[in-house]
């Protein structure tokens, strides 16, 4: 058998192995895949196998943050990380704080930036204030307002998100249709799960408009109702991560996200198979071991027909997918709450 017969067996077997893995990322063999090649956790349907590629690119919101470096670094003290539990969920921590059990819809926009965001300034009010303050926090307001924070529904830093609350403050404002707060979130959630009740997802949504006035009825002034944050600052490596979660609640984090993140249902997830869609912001609100594996408890912003209810767990320990590299957090400002 001649060098160049050999050279082309391989090349042959090598271009068989990546086309028999390369499948259309929503189907159901690809679901299949994924499950045959690791048990720690299960894949399923979760979008809809209609639901235009373009959506799925337009979820991934996290553009590249060049801003992280210029936070100061939050450092918690050595006798408290070694006194941290196994597990912890800030949901049972802070009972009184509803908006630890909230999933959030971002719709066909790519605001998971500001929604990771938002969602753990909401949660910070009331951890913050043990329960006493609540306060939710505009997705709407910070995503069509905040100019340095990137490109609105095209992707943002989480960075800026966190600096613009310190600076400029945001204002209220609940889900789409709701009338809840001064600016409720104006894009349309859409079908993120398979039971058919929310409209089909499309491509990039238009960011809203940055209207600086409150919606008829709410009865505070747009600039009455913006509330500002002490400080903002980044958290690095998982014991700080986890003293920061145990001590005030959840935070911001961004990572990288393949095409079978999509389909996560249960158990712990490890990228297993499929391409890199992009960037994506969640909020993370505690920790654990599943079958002797570290997972960071998160909540994502695609409905609570998505994954497990609306919440994920992910390799802890190892900043999978870069999981760890990019964690942000503030302290509010709760003086200027009655």
């Amino acid at each position: 058998m001649t060098l160049l017969v050999r050279f082309s067996i391989v090349l042959f077997v090598a271009y068989y192995a990546a086309a028999k893995d390369f499948l259309y990322p929503l189907s159901n063999e690809f679901i299949s895949l994924i499950n045959s090649k690791q048990n720690s956790w299960k894949a399923g349907r979760n979008f809809p196998l209609d639901t235009p590629t373009t959506h799925i690119d337009v979820l991934m919101g996290t553009i590249e943050d060049t801003l992280f470096a210029i936070l100061p670094p939050k450092v918690h003290d050595a006798d408290l990380i070694a006194s941290l539990p196994e597990n912890f969920d800030s949901r049972e921590k802070w009972p009184n704080c509803p908006s630890l059990h909230e999933i959030r819809d971002q719709g066909s926009c790519g605001s998971c930036w500001a929604f990771g965001a938002v969602e753990a300034m909401t949660d910070r009010v009331c951890t913050y204030s043990n329960g006493t303050k609540q306060f939710h926090f505009s997705a709407d307001d910070l995503l069509s307002c905040c100019k340095f924070c990137g490109f609105g529904c095209h992707g943002g830093f989480p960075t800026a998100a966190w600096l613009y609350w310190e600076f400029t403050g945001i204002v209220s404002g609940g889900p789409y249709n709701s009338s809840q707060g001064c600016r409720p979130y104006e894009i349309p959630p859409c079908e993120h799960g398979i039971d058919g009740r929310r409209p089909k997802c499309k491509g990039y949504g238009k960011t809203p408009d940055c209207l600086k006035k409150c919606e008829p009825g709410y009865n505070v002034e747009y600039a009455l109702d913006k509330h500002q944050s002490k400080r903002a600052y980044s958290v690095s490596t998982e014991d700080h991560i986890k003293a920061e979660l145990y001590t005030h609640g959840p935070v911001e984090a961004a990572f990288k996200v393949y095409e079978d993140f999509m389909h996560y249902k249960s158990g712990v997830y490890v990228y297993t198979s499929g391409v890199l869609k992009g960037g994506h912001a969640i909020k993370i609100l505690g920790w654990g071991v599943e079958n002797g594996v570290k997972y960071w408890l998160c909540a994502n912003s695609w409905n609570s027909e998505w994954g497990d209810k609306g919440f994920f767990k992910i390799l802890r320990g190892e900043d999978h997918c870069g999981i760890e590299s990019g964690v942000v957090a503030g302290e509010p400002d709760l003086d200027g709450f009655k």
